[in-house]
């Protein structure tokens, strides 16, 4: 019996996508599978998913051009996870930019793998709550999970939505590399750069276009939003 969570597997690979497919089929996950990168982008931005595993060099179009035109133009949201035996921070960087929410190096522990996937699914249904909130002219609406800024409509992948969720609740307190860890991963925690891309790349959206900075680090302390004071 299916346990009704759908997941894409887009991998070239044949070893690892056989060994992806076998693992998650066996769970009784509901899967989709393309080869290449078109076929992929076809499948995820014309059917719902749960999740989406991405590996990062494919045939057709790769995985950064996947998950761009996903994110800015089927205005597509599911939670991406990429696989890629990539793993300077600049490519982490790069891929969590346009729009990925976690990043597992190959070769990678498949039980890993499966606890960061539920975690992905976890964080996409965890805000839903009928609130606004609001820090300057930052508004984040937990309703219908959109978050402006100056009355712009910004997308954030989920897990930046997370992030800002967490911050702008606790504001205007400051809140611990620790602490935004444990509330978007649980026990399973990233390794020590993905939360630091995220938060640049939330930054990049939330505060890059506009005139005063609301996203700031507090030394050795962690971060908080709110006007400098």
């Amino acid at each position: 019996m299916s346990n009704n969570i759908r997941v894409l597997i887009i991998e070239d690979h044949k070893d690892i996508a056989e060994l992806l497919y076998g693992f998650f089929e066996r769970r009784d996950y509901e899967l989709d599978y393309a080869s290449d990168g078109r076929m992929g982008y076809n499948l995820a931005s014309n059917n719902e998913y749960d999740v989406i595993l991405l590996d990062l060099m494919l045939p057709e179009m790769d995985g950064i051009e996947i998950c761009r035109r996903l994110r800015e133009e089927s205005n597509n949201f599911t939670p991406i996870m990429m696989l890629t035996a990539r793993d300077t921070l600049e490519d982490k960087i790069e891929g969590l930019e346009i729009g990925a929410d976690d990043y597992l190096v190959k070769p990678f522990e498949i039980l890993e793998l499966e606890a960061r996937v539920k975690a992905l699914i976890r964080r996409k249904g965890q805000v839903s709550h009928q609130e606004v909130l609001q820090i300057a002219d930052l508004e984040l609406d937990l309703g219908a999970l959109e978050v402006r800024r100056d009355g712009q409509l910004l997308n954030l992948s989920p897990i930046g939505l997370k992030i800002l969720t967490v911050l702008m609740q606790e504001s205007p307190k400051v809140v611990s590399r620790s602490q935004l860890e444990h509330a978007i991963w649980g026990d399973i925690l990233p390794d020590s750069d993905t939360l630091r891309s995220h938060l640049y790349n939330l930054r990049k959206q939330i505060d890059k276009p506009f005139d005063v900075s609301l996203l700031q680090t507090v030394q050795s302390r962690g971060y908080k939003i709110g006007l400098s004071e």
